[in-house]
C-alpha cells in the first residue's frame, strides 16, 4: 500500500479523509452555533433616537461647465 501520498491511497484512505474532513466540519460549524452571543429583546434595539428625516421635493443636478473638444 502506497497512503503516503493522496493520488496513489487506496480507497479506504480517501473514506477515512472524508470522514475526517466531515467531522472537523460539522464540529466547527457546531462551535460557530454554539458560540454565538444571546441578543437582548429586540423591541429595546428598534428604539428611535433621532428625529426622523423626511424627504423633499426632487432636485435635478447638472453640471455646464464641463469642456467638449472635438
Amino acid at each position: 500500500m502506497n497512503n503516503y501520498t493522496l493520488s496513489t491511497a487506496d480507497r479506504l484512505t480517501h473514506i477515512k479523509i472524508v470522514a475526517v474532513s466531515l467531522i472537523a466540519g460539522i464540529a466547527v460549524v457546531g462551535v460557530g452555533i454554539a458560540a454565538r452571543p444571546e441578543l437582548p429583546d429586540m423591541s429595546t434595539r428598534l428604539e428611535a433616537r433621532a428625529p426622523v428625516l423626511k424627504p423633499g421635493k426632487p432636485v435635478v443636478w447638472t453640471r455646464a461647465d464641463d469642456v467638449t473638444i472635438r
